[in-house]
């Protein structure tokens, strides 16, 4: 076959949009705060909450109230994580984003699902080489796009560009010393030529919160803001940390504080400013973190900083004197509202402790606070005053207190959407309480968290039920009347992010592995998809060759799914989402899907171990559950040893059962299965070992039938 030269123009504009098409396919475009900022862009989800508006709301239509029942998988992967994928998708150009355990990388067709590259940082590499015993979370709840790179954040702390069209590295950052007790789980937030992040960490030792913006080309440090005072001997690093620690009593500073912003922030362009949510106190307790009382600023707040320099702009303060773990790192979600026939600017917010905020966020004033979940810890918040009245009995001056929502929250980090056609938001809601207890020795002000061992400043946090009449339920509430609309009671709490549509559609997963499609107008349920296993990440929707899809990762995680709480009714283990068995996976939909996807494994309860060999020392093993709890085993293997679904159920483990020491020893110490994320102890005792080995044999034996045997 002869190559012709084109002779027209028509020939050569054509050749012009295919080599464009190419380009584009291949997701190098150059993305902008323009792009980010189109709230009609159908073919793309460029942002965690798809748009700077974080509303994740789309005007497609093609799947509606209508035809959502004729919904099927159109394909799907297979994934090699093994826990926690929490992640928000991103799609341009026809390429979808995630990352999912160990921070990984991954590109794919998103037409097909066709594996484009993968991007490993390395995590279990860093922690072995810089002795982190990071814990806890080994997930991240999304990336973020900007130029022609993608952002990512690390479990390890590192921030990291890397090319979007094919993945190689561009720079990487350390955003904290590896040997301190911090970790990062959030997106990072991409905007105005700056990549933002925070960090968690608030219960694993003496920390600081602080937010850091950096250049998207070089990763130079632009600006850093703390989010609560240091040492006043020290100076104060601007004015708003001086203002900051006349709300704090005590030597604070040597707690570290707090406040570490893990979740939750938005570029407002139209005021040119950021944004974020703050965390709770480092340690929890007031009494011992701020003797003396006080509002501990900026616990617990939403702070707006100019989004260039940094500099304070203004705050609401969620939880003045934070003493629940109510942090406000969940959504903020810009919004136009005609508020007694005024056009508002509004941030809208629904943070853990039960309260839905509209703030005017021209000057943060709250316009309306209501309640949108049972709650005791507060009886109002007056707008008056712009303060929450708050009863002295919730600090439990006693050394006691059921108080909810939960430290779980009423809203969590589950992604809440907004419908602007409709005019409601959709809030997966959580009803759960705690009872504090901080009696004894533990309300000593002589008290300090040690590094990387958890450090709550309580003798007891119990998870309990609050007075609703089930455990969860996704609600729709007008922000402009703050009321709830509708309400669907679900058995569970732990209800997946939502995503919201033109098509008066609202869609959530679910921790029985159901994914639902609601009439967002009433709350009717309308199509379901049994998924096989438990769902806590958000769905996303876009458009490609003239189809609208929608995408969703397959898998629980985070603190309630580890069992963090405790087992019981309220606990994980119930589902049988076993670690192991139970498949990750990446599901797209479409009207016209075809795909039959493979059915999962049973549920599968863990079976304890009775292993008559091991005699069990009942000093030891109450030794073993103060070390089990203090260097967080707890996190991801459960309450009591029995675990949810982030890692392995102990009770069950051959590692534990007599002659297997060493087997044990290689995998605590020495850090055999850090590539599972399994962090190693090298400081642990041959004793303290031995005490968490009969902990752990104690709590299979109770929960072994007679004669099971071994």
């Amino acid at each position: 076959m002869k190559f012709r030269r084109p002779n027209t123009l028509g020939q050569l504009l054509v050749a012009a949009s295919l080599l464009v098409f190419t380009s584009l396919h291949a997701s190098d475009r150059n993305i902008t705060d323009k792009e980010l900022s189109d709230e009609s862009n159908t073919t793309d989800w460029l942002a965690y909450g798809r748009t700077h508006s974080e509303q994740r709301y789309s005007p497609l239509t093609d799947i509606n109230v209508d035809n959502v029942g004729k919904l099927k998988p159109d394909w799907y992967i297979d994934l090699p994580d093994k826990s926690d994928m929490v992640g928000t998708p991103l799609v341009v150009d026809g390429v979808m984003y995630y990352i999912g355990e160990m921070n990984r990388v991954r590109a794919f067709d998103a037409r097909n699902g066709k594996k484009l590259w993968e991007y490993d940082p390395e995590v279990a590499k860093t922690i072995e080489t810089g002795y982190q015993r990071k814990v806890f979370w080994k997930h991240s709840r999304g990336i973020s796009t900007y130029g022609n790179k993608l952002f990512l954040a690390t479990w390890d702390g590192r921030l990291i560009a890397i090319n979007r069209k094919d993945g190689k590295e561009v720079w990487s950052v350390r955003t904290f010393a590896q040997t301190e007790p911090l970790n990062i789980t959030g997106h990072p937030k991409a905007f105005d030529g700056k990549v933002f992040v925070g960090n968690g960490g608030t219960e694993l030792g003496p920390t600081r919160g602080y937010v850091t913006a950096y250049d998207t080309e070089t990763g130079k440090q632009l600006w850093r803001f703390y989010t609560a005072p240091g040492n006043p001997a020290d100076g104060f690093e601007d004015e708003a940390q001086e203002m900051a620690a006349k709300t704090w009593k005590g030597k604070w500073w040597e707690h570290g504080g707090g406040g570490n912003a893990w979740h939750g922030w938005t570029y407002d362009k139209e005021f040119n400013q950021f944004i974020f949510g703050t965390g709770n106190g480092s340690p929890w307790n007031r009494k011992i973190r701020s003797p003396g009382g006080g509002d501990n600023l900026f616990l617990s707040s939403v702070v707006a900083v100019d989004a260039k320099t940094g500099k304070y702009k203004w705050h609401l303060q969620t939880a003045p004197g934070e003493t629940w773990d109510y942090t406000s790192c969940m959504d903020i979600v810009l919004a136009d509202l005609n508020i007694g026939g005024k056009n508002v600017k509004a941030a809208l917010h629904a943070p853990k402790n039960g309260f839905f905020y509209v703030i005017d966020r021209s000057n943060g004033k709250v316009l309306s606070a209501e309640k949108f979940a049972d709650v005791n810890w507060a009886t109002k918040f007056d707008v008056k005053t712009q303060k929450h009245i708050i009863p002295e009995s919730s600090y439990y001056p006693e050394g006691k207190a059921n108080i909810y929502p939960s430290a779980f929250g009423a809203h969590t980090w589950h992604a809440m959407s907004y419908n602007p056609k409709l005019g409601l938001v959709y809030i997966p809601t959580n009803h759960l309480a705690n009872t504090f207890k901080d009696e004894g020795k533990k309300t000593d002000t002589s008290f300090r968290a040690e590094k990387h061992k958890l450090g709550l400043g309580l003798s007891g946090w119990l998870l309990t039920k609050d007075p609703h009449e089930t455990r969860g339920s996704l609600q729709a509430w007008d922000p402009v009347k703050n009321k709830r609309v509708w309400q669907v009671n679900q058995k569970n709490p732990w209800g997946a992010g939502t995503l919201t549509t033109a098509g008066n559609l609202v869609f959530q997963g679910l921790p029985n592995g159901k994914f639902n499609a609601y009439d967002a107008r009433n709350g009717k349920i309308l199509w379901e998809y049994d998924a096989g296993l438990g769902i806590s990440a958000p769905p996303i929707t876009y458009k490609l060759d003239g189809k609208q899809m929608i995408s969703l990762l397959i898998g629980p995680g985070g603190a309630l799914a580890s069992n963090f709480g405790g087992s019981g009714e309220l606990g994980f283990e119930g589902f049988g989402w076993k670690y192991g068995l139970h498949q990750r996976r990446l599901i797209t939909f479409a009207l016209d899907g075809k795909v039959v996807v493979p059915a999962q494994p049973a549920p599968e309860v863990a079976q304890p171990i009775f292993d008559k060999k091991f005699k069990i020392d009942d000093k030891k093993a109450g030794d073993g559950a103060g070390t089990y709890a203090v260097h967080l085993c707890v996190a991801c293997h459960g309450g009591s040893g029995v675990a949810g679904v982030k890692a392995p159920d102990l009770r069950a483990s051959p590692a534990l059962l007599k002659g297997n020491e060493k087997m044990f020893e290689s995998i605590v110490r020495g850090g055999a299965l850090l590539e599972n994320g399994m962090p190693k102890f090298p400081t642990l005792t041959d004793e303290e070992l031995d005490s968490i080995r009969h902990y752990i044999r104690k709590q299979a034996h109770e929960g072994a039938k007679e004669g099971a045997g071994h």
